[in-house]
């Protein structure tokens, strides 16, 4: 019988590879041998510690998951794997040496995009979401508070309206470099620029999201991007956020943003996604790989902090279609 290995989280900051078997595909799957997948630090960390609240568990599990949340479960949603023509797709499954899905659910990655920048996938999709949550316009003040990759992502995207300055606000003073690539100003918290009309906040922190309170113009928009887990934040929702007539909007990638619901599936939202990634900058954002097989030693220290980390396949080229 033909079988694969798999990552699994099996207690709160413990993972393990398990060998399981692979049927055959069904009628409307591919079988697909992954090249790489992507670590998504901001969800994946939380699955490992144990911070999904009981309250999500439905609401966060991801498409192609197995298990169950908390555990024993095999999570994650940002592979690029092959066909058997040798056709690159990104997948949202978890870390898996092979896999069947979906067709509908298989995205082709363009030629252009090389196979570790195609991994940042699922976050771009995420950015582009934010973006279409935010409705930037053209000449405005806008910041983004937290320059993880999601952040830096979204910043980037932001960057590209005309006229407009956006300022990336982070503790890390080694993020300005990344800033100043993708367009943006860069600002420690304690210089984060005043009277900015559009607010993305992205740092999963109280501290940041009470950035984001302070810096708001009148009538500002500020768009919640993080996911807080178990966290409860502290507001001071009793300073001038009423006077200010502050709106504070939720925005999420399990649901395409109403501006374009209707107008675009979330292939074609995934797919767009892919797209802009063809831009070579974004490889700034890679950090050197991890092979598979040293994941669960690996994974406590990969999900601390960093860039987007990507996790190798076998003989996967980093830097070429």
């Amino acid at each position: 019988m033909t079988t694969a290995r798999a990552f699994w989280t099996v207690a709160p900051g413990q993972g393990e590879i398990r060998t399981e078997p692979l049927p055959q595909p069904l009628p409307g799957q591919l079988r697909l041998t992954t090249l790489a997948t992507g670590i998504s630090r901001g969800t994946e960390s939380l699955v490992f510690a144990g911070h999904v609240p009981p309250s999500q568990y439905a609401v966060m599990g991801a498409p192609l998951m197995a298990g169950h949340l908390p555990f024993p479960v095999k999570y994650g949603y940002s592979a690029v794997a092959q066909d058997a023509d040798g056709q690159r797709h990104f997948v949202l499954h978890p870390h898996q040496t092979a896999f069947n899905a979906p067709a509908a659910m298989c995205i082709p990655v363009p030629a252009a995009v090389p196979t570790h920048r195609a991994t940042l996938a699922a976050n771009m999709e995420t950015a582009l979401n934010i973006a279409w949550d935010a409705a930037p316009l053209a000449g405005e003040r806008i910041l983004v508070v937290g320059a993880g990759i999601v952040g830096l992502l979204t910043a980037s995207l932001l960057a590209r309206i005309p006229a407009a300055t956006v300022t990336l606000v982070d503790i890390d003073p080694t993020r300005a470099t990344l800033a100043t690539r993708f367009g943006a100003r860069f600002a420690l918290p304690a210089d984060a620029p005043a009277d900015q009309e559009l607010i993305v906040h992205a740092s999963a922190t109280e501290s940041g999201l009470r950035t984001a309170l302070s810096s708001a113009a009148f009538e500002a928009r500020i768009i919640e991007a993080s996911w807080f887990g178990t966290k409860t934040p502290a507001l001071p929702l009793g300073e001038a956020f009423h006077v200010r007539r502050l709106r504070l909007i939720s925005t999420q990638v399990g649901s395409i943003a109403p501006a374009m619901r209707g107008r675009r599936s979330y292939a074609q939202r995934l797919a767009l996604a892919l797209d802009l990634l063809a831009d070579p900058t974004y490889d700034a954002l890679l950090e050197p790989p991890t092979p598979f097989e040293d994941l669960p030693a690996a994974m406590p220290r990969l999900l601390a902090g960093g860039l987007h980390h990507v996790v190798t396949y076998g003989d996967a080229p980093p830097c070429s279609a």
